[in-house]
């Protein structure tokens, strides 16, 4: 069978499309204002520009000027893939999973609620602090967790990245996306607070079940998985069978001082409004504590932490490919066209066909901006005063950019962190594409029906 392409090529390929875009979509922009700090379209001040189309020069400089426009987060991945690979050297992990695996062996009735706890917990992450960039970090526990438990590397990035993303679209108090949007729509915060956590539930078992049907089919024939022979390679896909790790005190004090910057991390984000800088820094440290604990030496906690880099060298890749694409969207000034060609298909239309091709927009416009705060301030500007003309409540505006904003955040190229973890867990971006398309079909399809009842049977103010 031929082999697809790489990440890295899937992406200049549609680097190359954006370019050719540049050329046949018409030049727009719109008027921007600060809102509260927050920079803001102004309706209705849409107009042609002179077009800047890209050419190779920009091809060529687009993954550079990626890497700058994403050295933050780059930077974060690089570090806190050092930290771990520290942590990984103590063996505080290996011995942790296999006490898990013990647990499981013990008390076979508890082994199926691990799973959908840990993706209730990861979705609860989502929906409340906008877990998004920091899975980056936690694919590098769920991954071995997953296949300590019999499972694949596929069913590791689900529970975490699907679990967070679930939270993400069926957010009830995401201050990065619902904060915003109901900021710039001129709503109280954290309003329309009921509706919303129905929402949220739904979409988070929809996922839960989706997972866990899949989990259970690998329990009766592991080969069904799409990765068995990725997963075969992989140094933890053998743990259950390996010879058993003693769990020492120092090990119990490494997952302990993990477990509190885990804690620390939900807190500090939560309440301090810590973001990359700050999550680093932790990481870095837990990174120190652990060496200290575990009495590695100087040379040999600086050569995990190198070994660790290294290898999310491709993640780092990958993001900063990724983030090209929007700079080149950017510069091209095609961005606003799309937003206000879509967003006049509108007008005139029933309000449940309106508030569905809100979603779809929403959905499609991600593709350009993969970022729900970013998108929030690009679109709610416009989508705000357009709901009340076409008779549709401002919250359910809000709902469909969330919707349109979160779910395809989880399977578009386009996204860093959708890649990035693709390129942690080592798996190729159309393994994922096959493995998740009826997931995000069946959350698209439950999400417009969800998006219905504001609209036919209740006034949700």
């Amino acid at each position: 069978m031929k082999k697809f392409p790489d990440t890295l090529l899937i992406i200049f390929g549609i680097m190359i499309v954006f370019i050719a875009l540049t050329w046949i979509v018409p030049a727009g922009e719109f008027e921007r204002t600060l809102a509260n700090g927050r920079e803001v379209l102004v309706p209705g001040s849409y107009q042609r520009v002179e077009a800047n189309p890209q050419g190779l020069g920009a091809l060529l400089q687009g993954p550079v000027r990626g890497f700058i426009s994403a050295a933050q987060i780059i930077a974060f991945v690089f570090l806190v893939g050092g930290a771990f690979g520290i942590i990984t050297k103590t063996g505080a992990i290996d011995a942790g999973l296999q006490s898990i695996i013990n647990f499981s062996e013990r008390h076979p009735r508890y082994r199926h609620w691990i799973l959908p706890l840990v993706i209730t917990l990861f979705s609860l992450a989502g929906a409340t602090f906008g877990m998004s960039e920091e899975v980056l970090v936690f694919v590098l526990i769920t991954i071995p967790l997953a296949l300590a438990l019999g499972y694949d590397s596929i069913t590791g990035i689900a529970v975490s990245f699907v679990g967070a993303g679930l939270g993400f679209a069926g957010a009830f108090i995401n201050p990065f996306t619902i904060g915003v949007a109901q900021g710039i729509a001129e709503l109280p915060p954290a309003s329309g607070m009921g509706y919303r956590l129905l929402v949220w539930v739904v979409t988070t078992v929809i996922g839960i079940i989706y997972i866990m049907r899949y989990a259970l089919r690998l329990e009766q024939d592991p080969t069904l998985s799409p990765v068995y022979e990725l997963d075969q390679k992989r140094d933890l896909g053998q743990l259950g069978n390996a010879e058993q790790l003693p769990f020492t005190a120092a090990h119990r004090y490494v997952l302990l001082a993990l477990s509190a910057a885990l804690l620390l991390l939900v807190y500090g984000v939560g309440q301090w409004g810590w973001y990359i800088n700050e999550i680093a820094g932790l990481f870095i440290g837990l990174g120190i504590v652990a060496a200290i604990i575990s009495h590695l030496g100087l040379e040999e906690s600086v050569a995990a932490f190198k070994d660790g880099a290294q290898d999310m060298m491709t993640a780092a890749l990958v993001i900063a490919m990724a983030k090209g694409l929007i700079v080149i969207a950017e510069e091209g000034k095609i961005i606003d066209t799309l937003l206000h060609t879509i967003a006049g298909l509108s007008e005139g239309l029933p309000k449940a066909v309106t508030v569905e091709i809100m979603f779809l927009f929403q959905t499609l416009l991600n593709f350009f901006v993969p970022s729900g705060s970013g998108q929030a301030a690009l679109t709610m500007p416009i989508m705000a005063p357009l709901s009340d003309l076409l008779g549709i409540s401002r919250q359910t505006a809000v709902l469909a950019f969330q919707f349109g904003d979160g779910l395809s955040n989880l399977i578009i190229p386009t996204s860093g962190v959708t890649m990035g973890v693709l390129a942690i867990a080592k798996i190729p971006y159309n393994v994922w594409v096959r493995w998740f398309l009826p997931l995000f079909l069946l959350l698209c399809a439950a999400c417009m029906l969800l998006l219905l009842p504001p609209v036919l049977l209740f006034e949700w103010a």
